[in-house]
């Protein structure tokens, strides 16, 4: 194992044991507004300490683009860090959200852990060595085509634009598949189509620490993401479609 991922899994794991720790006072925990439907609370600011501190202790010259503290430093090595995607499931003791950690070096995704810690389980990958599910080799599915297709979503619920846009998508998407589902979690999705569980997924205007790790475990598990015009900026669009290369062609015709 890459010694950066395994740093990566040791954060992972102890922000989520803290996460867990929470959940029986999760209803009175108390929250503040980042926008419209938009939540922190100190469960989200512990996670992510936890998260860099940990990384630090190891590399301390590393930068960081965090959700809730946003960048720190300069450096080629990025760690871009969600410590608790699904907050608002959480908080209504929902019991389904994540801890997300992904490393950029020069650029390129390296590095990836999205990690389930009630369902204990743990997504990794590095560029070029696969993708595993609790060490255990991934792969997308091989669904060719929309008809019989389970896809995720989720709605972009802070943007009217992107919202109408995202509404004539499933509109025209939902007719053609088996189902469509929406969680709330967008880096598990997005490590659920890696590991096959859906075939597909798209949403509009997430932010890079939602989806820089699940983009990685899908490249890694041999899937493929694009924005809509097909293009590879989805990190900075924040709009995503993700599926195997083919299944991804047909969504996109649909989509864009």
């Amino acid at each position: 194992m890459h010694p950066m991922l395994n740093i990566a899994i040791r954060a992972a794991r102890a922000a989520g044991d803290s996460i867990v720790r929470e959940m029986d006072r999760a209803c009175d925990i108390p929250i503040e507004d980042k926008g419209k439907n938009d939540f922190v609370t100190e469960v989200d600011k512990n996670a992510e300490e936890i998260i860099i501190s940990t990384i630090q202790k190891s590399y301390p010259d590393h930068a960081f683009l965090a959700e809730e503290s946003g960048q720190r430093g300069e450096s080629d090595y990025l760690w871009i860090i969600d410590p608790l995607d699904g907050t608002t499931n959480f908080l209504h003791s929902f019991p389904h959200f994540a801890v997300s950690i992904a490393l950029k070096q020069k650029g390129i995704l390296n590095q990836a852990v999205v990690y389930d810690p009630l369902k204990q389980e743990l997504f990794t990958a590095t560029k070029g060595k696969g993708a595993q599910l609790n060490n255990r080799k991934i792969r997308v599915s091989s669904k060719k085509e929309l008809d019989g297709a389970l896809l995720g979503t989720g709605f972009p619920y802070s943007d009217e634009k992107a919202m109408l846009k995202f509404i004539e998508s499933y509109k025209a998407l939902f007719p053609k598949v088996a189902g469509i589902r929406r969680a709330g979690v967008a880096s598990l999705d997005l490590a659920y189509v890696a590991s096959g569980r859906l075939d597909g997924f798209w949403e509009f205007n997430l932010k890079p620490w939602d989806i820089a790790a699940g983009v990685l475990l899908i490249q890694e598990a041999g899937g493929i993401s694009a924005e809509l015009s097909g293009g590879l900026d989805y990190l900075e669009s924040g709009n995503i479609i993700s599926a195997n290369p083919k299944l991804l062609k047909a969504m996109l015709k649909i989509v864009s």
